[in-house]
This record gives structure tokens, sequence and C-alpha cells, in this order.
């Protein structure tokens, strides 16, 4: 399946739960930091980092290499390695800062790869657990001197009470650094101030402070070299430095000078606080010797701050009750940072190896719980021996780190920007993970003494004279090819959505998925457990075969004499042994050097039983470790199996997708040919629209002409006849030949004709402005509420001088505190309409009849009945009335106007209905239903 394209997969929304979709919380753990989230200003961040320095393991480091190895030697141990991290440091702070990821994201494109940086995440998450384990240790002992509360009940305390000051992550964390600074630093430099102040030879004395040293107060290069190896573990404090850094600002927002002040006070410049730290542990230790503590408590950093302390206040119990606070104080400010530098560890360390993020809060607390245990299990007695131990993997690792920065990009055996992303990383880059390894394993190999005591006091240079050397070494033989998986496809927009989980990330922190084909962020495609890396498998090598670092020394050594199935099976049984069973190793062998060697009062007999039950026990956990990995391996490879079985019917369903899609282009292009058949119809359908309305309205015109002309025909005539005699009547005016009887005959004739004229002038006006009523936009009217019954009567008491000839009764019946929220114009109109329609069609003029308005409320629905006793409308002219023009009443002046307008006014203007129901003889019902609101 590695060479053979792949399916495209169907996407799945990926919904994280609240602690990881909550940045709050999480702090992009796993992620590129983006601008977003970097809103602290330069000085709070470096105020942050440099907060995490308060530890008390460093006076204990140095209060323990000064009794194991005198002044002169502890003093150089600090210094030279001192030296030797600020300059390890300074690249690496400097990379962190400019491409805003933490120190596993730089190691992953620092020359270790994807996976390979798993490696160093352990290393990291052990650095964190051990130095808690160790600060911890110390508060504990603190809260037993003063409140006597037992050792493992503090441990128990000390561990719990950090958890919910790193729950909310770095936002609650630069809170607590800001607030509690001053005081801390007061209380730190108070007591060396007041100690050189009344006891200056307290300086002299340590100077000459010779310890438990085999060389007393003067130098040997063999005691140097080892108090320098158990200095070392301190090497790994730049990743906790670094996860800090990550949130400085560009160097282009702020002024060089500042940015740079930031990166050296937050990132490398801890270890000259450091260093400082030490040697006044150092100091310390030998000034509570003098003051009669032991041995085997003088390098307790409580008892150093107690004797201290004690130069600052003469009552010792108050003496005693600031170096409980300070110690207090100290331990929370560093183990909030181990904490949350080890819950990112962790995070990228099972993110990898398990496809999971629970969140960097579950992290947390699995970090707390490992170095609760090491607490229990007595880890401040052999601080020497741990530490000494851990500096050479830790060293080996950073040498490693800092040769890729520093050596293989300017020379250009690496690329020169740092890529972190899984799409485009190979899993294993033999140039980091190589170099850290054979480095780290001569290292301890010498610290073991397989090479001599020189070789053991030095191991530590060891490691990081060969990380340095063998990381461009193989740089140079690999030419920089396990660097870069694939190109970068992905568009050059400022934003992308993640196909998967549907936020939006900047470009730094998104790759393009050719298996999803679409953007994807760092953290989904981490998580992402079907794609097997097939983006990164169809990159091929000048020979044609993908590259696969897992397969290739398989075929070197097999020469395909064992199937290349059972070959990869060996390979991971393996690696997944080796490293559970070093892990089990390391613990028993810390187990029996505090039981066996580090008690020097030991029978030989007890020594031996114990010596012997240890390796039982290594034995029967490596015959359970290799059970277990080889049901590890096997079910891995069945989830794989299975996975490949998914991907061959996920091709299948693509194919029948495939032949669907062709199916539906197929119904799309004939429905492109039948909407061009319905747009061939719609446009025949229009062109009869537009017939038909173009014959209305020439009906429409011709009524119009019709009814206009009628009136307006005989006024002209009436007016004719009008000045026919008139000129008449001034012939015979002039020539006096006019009698009394033509006068009168004359006046009744103009009478006569003037009053047809004014009676057929004044229809023609009413026609007029029934139209206007058709034609006129009532829109400018706007709604208001009005009572119904007594808006009825306002307008019948308009119609009052119309009603006065005739002998109309109007009732109205209804509830006088119904209201309707309507046009009231409108409805004035309707009204007028029936009422005049009653007079003129239902009675006639001289008619006399009852009419009644009856109104109610039903169903959300205004009803308004209007009722006439008149003679009713023929059932042939029922579905007529409500046209233009209709009117049998043409002859006594109707236009057949009116209820066409009632029916526009209540369908169109107040969106209501209007129904009409009649028989002759018996009168008219018209029902109106309005909308209330």
């Amino acid at each position: 399946m590695a060479g053979q394209p792949r399916s495209k997969i169907v996407e799945a929304r990926r919904d994280y739960n609240t602690w990881v979709a909550t940045e709050t919380l999480e702090d992009y753990a796993l992620r590129f930091t983006p601008r977003s989230f970097r809103k602290w200003p330069e000085w709070l961040v470096a105020n942050t980092a440099t907060g995490g320095l308060s530890f008390l393991a460093l006076e204990a480091i140095g209060g323990s290499l000064a009794i194991s190895y005198g002044f002169a030697n502890s003093f150089w141990a600090i210094t030279v390695v001192g030296t030797i991290i600020f300059l390890t440091g300074l690249p690496i702070s400097y990379y962190a800062a400019k491409y805003h990821v933490d120190i596993d994201l730089l190691t992953r494109g620092a020359g270790f790869g994807y996976i390979g940086s798993t490696l160093t995440s352990l290393i990291y998450a052990s650095f964190t657990f051990i130095f808690f384990a160790l600060e911890a240790a110390v508060m504990a002992q603190a809260l037993e001197l003063y409140f006597h509360l037992a050792l493992w009940i503090g441990y128990i305390v000390c561990s719990l009470v950090i958890i919910p000051l790193v729950f909310f992550g770095v936002t609650l964390i630069n809170r607590l650094q800001l607030w509690t600074q001053p005081i801390w630093l007061a209380l730190l430099i108070a007591p060396y101030v007041c100690i050189l102040y009344k006891e200056p030879q307290a300086f002299s004395n340590w100077v000459h402070f010779a310890g438990t040293s085999r060389s007393g107060a003067g130098f040997d290069p063999l005691l140097f070299g080892t108090a320098a190896t158990v200095s070392f573990a301190l090497i790994a404090q730049i990743g906790e430095q670094v996860d800090y850094l990550r949130f400085l600002p560009d160097s282009e927002e702020i002024h060089p000078a500042k940015w740079w002040l930031a990166v050296i006070l937050a990132g490398p410049g801890w270890i000259l606080i450091g260093c400082a730290k030490q040697l006044g542990g150092a100091f310390l230790a030998t000034l509570a010797l003098a003051h009669g503590i032991g041995l085997a408590r003088a390098n307790e950093p409580t008892q150093m701050y107690r004797v201290g302390f004690e130069y600052v206040f003469a009552n010792p119990e108050t003496a005693l009750a600031v170096t409980v606070l300070f110690v207090i104080l100290s331990q929370v400010k560093i183990n909030v940072t181990n904490a949350y530098a080890g819950s990112l560890a962790w995070s990228n360390f099972f993110s990898r190896l398990t496809h999971s993020h629970p969140g960097r809060v579950v992290w947390l607390v699995f970090n707390v719980a490992i170095a609760l245990m090491m607490m229990e299990l007595g880890v401040f007695s052999t601080l020497e021996a741990v530490l000494g131990l851990y500096s050479n993997v830790a060293i080996a690792w950073v040498g490693a780190l800092v040769a890729d920065l520093v050596i293989n990009k300017p020379l250009g055996l690496s690329p020169p920007q740092i890529e972190f992303k899984r799409a485009y990383l190979y899993n294993v880059n033999p140039v980091g993970v190589g170099a850290t390894l054979i480095a780290s394993l001569v290292a301890m190999a010498a610290f073991l003494g397989l090479f001599g005591p020189t070789a053991k006091a030095f191991s530590a240079f060891i490691a990081l004279g060969l990380a340095l050397l063998l990381a461009p070494a193989i740089a140079l033989i690999t030419r920089g090819k396990y660097y870069i998986a694939r190109e970068e496809t992905l568009s050059a927009a400022e934003a992308h959505q993640c196909c998967i989980c549907r936020q939006t990330y900047e470009r730094q922190d998104m790759a393009f998925c050719p298996v999803y084909d679409n953007p994807i962020c760092s953290l989904c495609c981490t998580l992402e457990a079907s794609c097997d890396d097939i983006c990164k498998h169809s990159q091929e090598t000048p020979s044609g075969q993908p590259v696969d670092l897992s397969q290739a020394p398989l075929r070197r050594i097999f020469r395909d004499k064992l199937s290349p199935q059972l070959g990869q099976r060996l390979l991971r049984f393996l690696l997944v042994s080796l490293l559970l069973s070093s892990l089990v190793g390391g613990t028993l062998g810390c187990i029996y050097y505090q039981q066996v060697v580090s008690v020097p009062d030991l029978p030989a007999i007890a020594a031996q039983r114990l010596t012997a039950t240890l390796v039982e026990a290594f034995a029967v956990f490596f015959v359970l470790i290799s059970i277990g990995s080889w049901w590890l391996v096997l079910t891995q490879e069945s989830r794989r199996l299975a996975q490949d079985e998914l991907d061959k019917q996920n091709l299948q369903l693509q194919q029948e997708i495939q032949e669907r899609q062709l199916a539906e282009t197929q119904l799309n292009e004939k429905a492109q040919q039948l909407e061009k058949t319905l747009d061939s119809l719609r446009q025949a359908e229009d062109q009869l629209i537009q017939t038909e309305t173009m014959a209305a309205l020439g009906r429409l015109v011709a009524g119009i002409a019709h009814e206009i002309n009628t009136p307006i025909g005989i006024g002209v005539t009436a007016t004719s006849l009008l000045m026919e005699k008139t000129r008449a009547f001034s012939n015979r005016f002039a020539r006096g030949a006019m009698r009394r009887s033509d006068l009168e005959k004359f006046l009744a004739t103009a009478e006569q004709s003037s009053k047809m004229a004014l009676t057929n002038l004044e229809r023609a006006a009413e026609l007029i402005q029934s139209f206007k009523q058709v034609a006129v936009d009532q829109s400018s009217e706007s709604k208001r509420i009005f009572n119904v019954k007594s808006y009825l009567e306002e307008v019948l008491l308009q119609l009052s001088p119309k009603l006065k000839s005739t002998q109309y009764r109007v009732e109205i019946q209804g509830n006088a505190h119904i209201s309707l929220y309507s046009y009231p114009g409108a409805f004035a109109q309707i009204v007028t309409n029936l009422v005049m329609n009653s007079v003129l069609h239902a009675f006639g003029p001289a008619a006399a009849g009852a009419i009644a308005f009856e109104f109610d409320q039903r169903d959300q629905q205004f009803v308004l009945i209007y009722r006439d006793d008149g003679q009713g409308i023929p059932a042939k002219n029922l579905g007529k009335i409500f046209e233009p023009f209709f009117t049998t009443k043409r002859a006594q002046g109707g236009s057949g106007l009116g209820l066409h307008i009632v029916y526009n006014l209540v369908t169109r203007k107040l969106e209501g209905k209007i129904r009409c129901d009649s028989q002759p003889g018996q009168g008219t019902q018209f029902t109106i239903e309005l909308p209330l609101a």
C-alpha cells in the first residue's frame, strides 16, 4: 500500500472536547502560536520566563557539589557549565522566538523528524517531573519543619496545590509570576546581604571549603568533571524557557533591541541567575555546616535559608516562618512552570503515539502523578546519581539540536526554516536521532565506568562533543534529504479553514492534505490515524522507490531470506521491548543505587539478596514486556490490515460514486434540455399573457369610453339645443317680434336643457372620481388602531346627507370594545361603497329598507358582516358583481365600479377576504374577514 496511490478519504468532522477547544486552557499545545494569541508585551513574557528561576534545586545542586567536591571544583564546574548552557541556549531561544514554536516543535524541524522527536519529548518530560519532584520535596521539607506535617502527606499537598494554578495555562501563570516576583527577589537577596554584613569571614570560609573532597579545597580535574556532569542536568531547562518564549511578539512589532533583550533574558539568560543561585547554595551549605547542620541535611534549601534568615531576623521563630514562606513561594513559582512544560511535553509524546489528544490538562495531572511517585520513592536522597545519569542524555539531545541550528543550517545541510508539521516531515531523521542516541549511549557507558575514570568524570563533555560532531556528519552523509518529505502545496493565503475541525488557523499552522484533498490543521493532521502517511510515501527516491527508513535496513540484513512482514514485526518488537525494558531497568537501577550502593554499612548478604531480588524482578518484567510488546506489534498490524481492507472498500465506494456522478451528469444534461423546453413554454406563456393583457386593456378602455361617452354625448346634445334656441331667441328679440309666450317657452326649454347638461356632467364627474379610486395608490396611508363601532358611526354620519331623502334605517351590532389595527381610510371607503351600492341597487332611490352592520372576532380574524333586505342579486349575476363596470342600474347612474373597488381594497390593501351571499327578494349579505395583526 505504501507505493500505491491512496483513495481520497471522506472528510469527517472532528469535535474536540472542551479542554482542547478552549485555548485559554490549551495554550495551543502541539501547535504553532498564532499572532492573535501573542498579546502579551515582551517585558511580561520575559518576567514570566524568569519567574521559573526561583527553583531551589539550584541551591541544592550547588550545596551538594560544594560538600562532595569542595569549593574549587564546584565553582569551576558551575561556571564552565553555565557558560556552555548560555551558548547552547542562545540559538534555541532565537529560533523558538522567531518561529513561535515550543521545544518539541523546534526539535522536530531541527534534525529529529516527526516521530524521532518523541524521544526528546520523553527526555524533556523526564526533566520536568524530576525537577518537579525535587522542588516539591523541598517544599514538603519546609512544611515538615514548620507544621510538623509528615513528609508523605506533604508530598501530596505540594503536588495537588500546583494543578489548579496550571489549569488555565500561561494566562494565570503570567499573573502569578508578576505578583510574586518583587517579594521573591527581596527575600532571595536579603540573607546574603545580612550575612556578608554581619559575618564577612563567611565568604572566606566558603572559598577555603573542602567538604568531603579528596583534593581538599584544591582543584582536581576528575572531580571537576564529575561535578560538571551533575550540573549539566540543568541544560534541559532551556525547554521550559522556550515554552514561554513562543508567546513573544514578532521582532517587527517592537524595537529590535527590546526583542533581543527579551529573548536573552527569557532564554539563555536564566543560567546567569542560575549560576549565581548554585554558588549561593554552595555558600549557604558551608554556612549551615558551620552552624551545626549535618552533612546529610546541609544541602537541603530549607536548612540553608533557615540559617540565612537568622542573620536577617533576631527572633528564630520569625526566621523560621520567613524561611517557610520563601521556600513555599519559590517552589510554587517554579513548579507551575515544571507542571506546565511537562503537560506540553506529554501532550506531544502521546499524541503522536496514540493519535489522540484528550487535552493538556490530562497530561498535567499525569506529570504531577509521576513526580509524586518519585517523591514517595525518595528522589531527593539520590539527587547526584539521578542528575548525573540524566545529564548525559539531556546534553546529547541539546547538543544535536544546537549543532543543527548553528552548523547545519548555515552550511545549507538543513532547511533554513523550522518545519514542524507532520505532513511535511519524515517520521525519523537520522541526523538528530542518530547523533543523540550514539552520543547518549557512549556517554552513559562512560558514566558507568566502562571507559575508565577519566571518561567517567567527563561523560557529559563526551556527550556534548559527540553530538556536535555527529549531527553535521550524518547530515553531510545523508545530504539533508530526511528533513522535508514533500514540498508544500498550500496556497499563500494568510488563513485557512481546516477541513476536519472546521476552525480557521494561520497559514503556518496549516498543511495541504492530498488524502482529504483540502487544507488541514497541524493538530488534526497529528491525530489522523487512517491516512498511513501516504502523502509522504508517494515521494520517491531517484531509483523510483519510496523512502522508508524502517524497511531499508531490513532489506540489507535479511536479503529476502525472510518475509518482509516478519522483518518488520521483529524490528517493531525489538524497538518497543527495548524501550520498555530500558525504562524498567532504569527504575530498578535507581532502586539498586538507593538501597545498595548509597548504603555504606549494608551487609554483603543483604546486598546480594537485594541484588538477586532486583534481577529476578527485572527478569519477570522482561518476560511480561516481551509478551506485551509482541501483542502490541500484532495488534498494530491487525489494525493496519483492517485499515487496508477499509481502503479497498473505500476505493470501491468511490468508483460507485464516480459511476453515479456520471449518471448524474447525464441526467443534468437531460434536465438542461427540459429547462430549455420550459423556457420556450414560458416565453409562449408570456406572449399569451401579454396578448390577453392587451385584450383586457382594450375592453377596459372601451368600457371607459362607453361610460364617459353617454353622459358627455347627452350633455353636448342638450348644450347644442340650448345654443340653437338661444340664437333663435336673439334673432326674434332683435327684430322686435318677441312675444311673452315665446319668452316663457324659451326659458322653459333653456332650463330643461341646462338641467340635462348639468346632470350628465355630474355623472361624468362621478365616473372620473370612481376611476381615480381604482387607480390612485393609497400606500402612503399608515396603519393605526381604531375602535370599530365608533369609526362605523363616524362614517355613517358623513353619509347621512345622502341618506336623509331616503327611509333607510341603519343598525350596528358588535362589541363596543373591539379595535382594529388597519388602514382606516380604506375601511371607510369599503363601508361607503357598500352602503351606496345598497341605496342604488338593492332598494332604489325612493325605496325604504334596513341596513345592518355586525362585527366580531373569530380565530384571530376580524369579521364584518354587512346585510340589507333589498331585492337581492340573481344567481346569474352573483359571480360578476366584483368585475369592473358590471351594473344592472346603468340608467340610474350605476358605474359598476363600487364593488370592484371594495374587492380590491379588501383583498390587496387590507390582505383579507370578501364573500357575497344573496337570494332574490330576500336581500344580500357581504362577509369580510381581515387579519387582526
